[in-house]
């Protein structure tokens, strides 16, 4: 898809949520959803499969979300079904999250972590990733077990890796190079 396209579906979706006045639980909840999508291969498969009817991908949404989700997510969502967008929904609500911190005049940090973080590491990371980058930061926390410990964030087309895989492939290059 044209990331023309993207923008186009994702500035019309914001302005959708935002007229619901929905804007920030819509824009969280749609990250939250990519980013699951990206990991479960079947969900991924059940909403992009061509022989799958419309309202059976709908009903899967309903079912994975329900009460979980806002209903105007799940609208979003289903509309995106419907579109036969599925497959370009982490890009378009990227898009949408970024409209969203432009507007608010913030950058967008995806921030993996092994666990969840409280208000208050989000907060003290938040504030050293905007003395890292010089940039207002909306934190968008991931819990990715990949990680192991520590965090990895990016910023923009910046990453900072404070993972303990990372500290542990450095601390084996400088073994290897003494």
């Amino acid at each position: 898809m044209a990331k023309e396209a993207i923008r186009g579906y994702a500035q019309a979706l914001f302005s959708i949520a935002e007229a619901e006045d929905a804007l920030e639980t819509v824009e969280d909840e749609l990250f939250r959803f990519a980013r699951t999508l990206e990991t479960e291969n079947s969900l991924r498969e059940s909403l992009t499969d061509p022989a799958l009817p419309i309202e059976r991908k709908k009903a899967v949404l309903q079912q994975i979300l329900g009460e979980k989700a806002s209903p105007h997510t799940v609208s979003i969502l289903g509309f995106l079904v419907e579109q036969g967008k599925a497959r370009e929904l982490a890009p378009i609500v990227d898009e949408l999250v970024s409209l969203a911190a432009e507007r608010r005049r913030a950058a967008v940090a995806e921030v993996r972590t092994a666990i969840p973080l409280d208000d208050d590491h989000k907060r003290k990371l938040a504030d050293a990733l905007e003395k890292a980058t010089g940039k207002t930061v909306q934190l968008k926390v991931v819990v990715d077990p990949s990680v192991i410990g520590g965090v990895v964030a990016r910023v923009g087309d910046q990453v900072i890796d404070g993972s303990i895989r990372k500290r542990l492939e450095l601390a084996k290059e400088r073994m290897s190079e003494g």
